[in-house]
């Protein structure tokens, strides 16, 4: 199959639940995915009007966690209708009015427990004390299923319900529980999904091994996959996470939620091309989905298709359902407008950014990357001020701090700077490389650009502001031996080289416009110099 053709088949599975198998809802309710479950059962209910008074006593318990007890009601009456002879209904009823009524309701299940179908029913227990456990009595959630175990010990059931019980408090005991459920039932599903959820965000690895083991038990259970996809995502393995989404969007039973985090998956895992696609077909589908228009803009983003990125952009900001925004929305949105040249526009989605996350200090230098492009200095030296404040006093490191003091040489020599803000600016800047020259003595990058500064402060060259500070990064790099700085010796060398014809000091020039043809013979500043140098020392003499 080719990679487009597996893409539309995967879109149009996950798309739709696809028609249920008769107690797949049971399982994934049993199993503790109430969400999913719900749908299940709905579809099951549909499919089978006549055989579904376990479906409706799931579906009760489900509206039930959901604070929906008119709903609730509704279903245990209409499983009661369906088989009057199944009596999880009618705990279900009961449970409603436990809260309220807890000597009352105590007494009907009582004399339903007397009656004879009932009084060795050992799942009818388990309900009763799931309906206990539901409305947070857990003593009487515990009696019940103790009395459920002395009708069978070895039943996988009550064990699944004790570590349920269990759970809340002590995770270890809830799990030998479930270890027990499987010690006598090898195929009992809940009970490995249950261990493997209980672990998942304290021992991932072992989370995985348990879901594994059932996998190789059942390798049709899909949901094992998207189990083992979410914890392979939570530890970062976006390689496996995707495999394993994709092996459960495949089985059908999956849903549109589904396929985007396995398109975000693809994207975490760099896989943007694909990740576009199958965020693309589910757009198809719910075209206002805010997931899929975050994850076609963000992918468009990183394959540099700048307009495609735009077009998500106004949708997911103007025109999806509900969305819920996050700084990265802004970041990628503002990158897109960077890179068509949208710099003001850029800047302000960068700072919503910042609104939503004042913690990412980072996007202040950013921003003054950006002001810097358009050489908006002011603004950039700003933005840049912001960034060096939020940082800790070992975060503000030489490269950190010399990157303002470039900024300000950059204003100063701005033509459109007015005589007073660029001498200022080239001021600043000074002190700024000053401060990286004690930082770094063992350096040339404070002195060179202290030469530089200086010397954009005395344009004529005729005071040699510039002078001592290029002396002294000549003597260094001189000192290192190494050709990688030769490029930093002939701006020294030129610049001594003119200072000292300025000042007609002749012998002095010519060994300094040699020195940059020891480097660079076919220099022509410096061939051009040593010409017009010749003649003024035959004039002196």
């Amino acid at each position: 199959m080719s990679k487009k053709s597996l893409l539309f088949s995967l879109f149009f599975v996950s798309l739709l639940f696809s028609s249920t198998t008769k107690g797949q809802g049971i399982l994934y309710y049993k199993a503790g995915f109430l969400d999913d479950a719900k749908p299940l059962l709905i579809s099951e209910i549909k499919s089978d009007p006549n055989n579904n008074a376990e479906e409706y006593f799931y579906l009760g318990n489900i509206y039930f966690n959901q604070n929906k007890p008119d709903s609730a009601e509704i279903c245990f009456k209409n499983g009661l209708a369906a088989d009057p002879a199944y009596p999880q209904n009618q705990v279900g009823l009961i449970m409603l009015r436990m809260k309220n009524d807890p000597q009352g309701t105590e007494l009907e299940l009582k004399n339903l427990l007397k009656l004879k179908p009932n009084k060795k029913n050992i799942d009818l227990y388990i309900a009763i004390s799931y309906a206990y456990l539901f409305n947070n009595m857990e003593d009487k959630a515990l009696y019940y299923q103790n009395k459920a175990r002395s009708i069978n010990s070895k039943y996988a059931g009550v064990y699944v319900l004790l570590g349920d019980i269990l759970a809340p408090k002590n995770r270890g005991e809830a799990c030998s529980n479930y270890e027990l459920a499987n010690l006598y039932d090898p195929n009992n599903k809940e009970a490995y999904i249950k261990y493997a959820r209980a672990y998942k965000s304290v021992n991932p690895k072992l989370s995985i091994e348990k879901l594994k083991q059932l996998k190789e038990k059942d390798p049709s259970f899909a949901l094992v996959d998207r189990e083992l996809g979410d914890i392979y995502y939570s530890i970062n393995d976006f390689e496996n996470a995707a495999h394993y989404y994709e092996s459960y969007i495949q089985s059908g039973i999956s849903n549109v939620q589904d396929l985007t985090k396995y398109s975000m998956t693809l994207f975490m895992n760099h896989e943007f091309q694909k990740s576009l696609e199958v965020a693309t077909m589910g757009l198809q589908k719910d075209p206002l989905n805010p997931a899929f228009n975050r994850l076609i803009m963000y992918n468009n983003v990183e394959l540099k298709q700048n307009d495609a990125a735009l077009s998500a952009a106004d949708v997911l900001f103007n025109k999806s359902r509900n969305p819920e925004f996050n700084y990265l929305d802004f970041i990628y949105y503002g990158q897109a407008l960077r890179d068509t040249k949208q710099i003001s526009l850029a800047v302000e989605q960068y700072k919503k950014a910042l609104e939503y996350d004042s913690t990412k200090v980072e996007l202040w230098k950013d921003i003054s990357d950006m002001y810097n492009e358009i050489g908006d200095y002011a603004n950039a030296i700003d933005a840049y001020i912001k960034f060096i404040n939020s940082l800790s006093d070992k975060d503000r490191n030489a490269d950190v701090i010399i990157a303002l003091g470039k900024l300000y040489y950059s204003y100063g020599n701005d033509p459109k700077t007015t005589p007073d803000v660029k001498k200022s600016a080239l001021l600043k800047a000074d002190s700024i490389f000053a401060k990286i020259a004690e930082m770094e003595p063992d350096g040339y990058r404070g002195n060179f650009w202290r030469a530089r500064a200086n010397s954009a402060l005395d344009p004529e060259t005729t005071l040699g502001l510039a002078k001592p500070f290029y002396e002294s990064t000549a003597a260094l790099i001189e000192s290192k031996n190494d050709p990688r700085f030769n490029s930093v010796l002939i701006e020294c060398y030129s610049y001594l080289g003119y200072y000292t014809l300025v000042q007609k000091e002749y012998e002095k020039s010519l060994e300094y416009w040699n020195k940059i043809l020891q480097i660079d013979p076919n220099n022509a500043t410096a061939k051009k110099a040593i010409d017009g140098i010749k003649p003024q020392k035959k004039n002196e003499k």
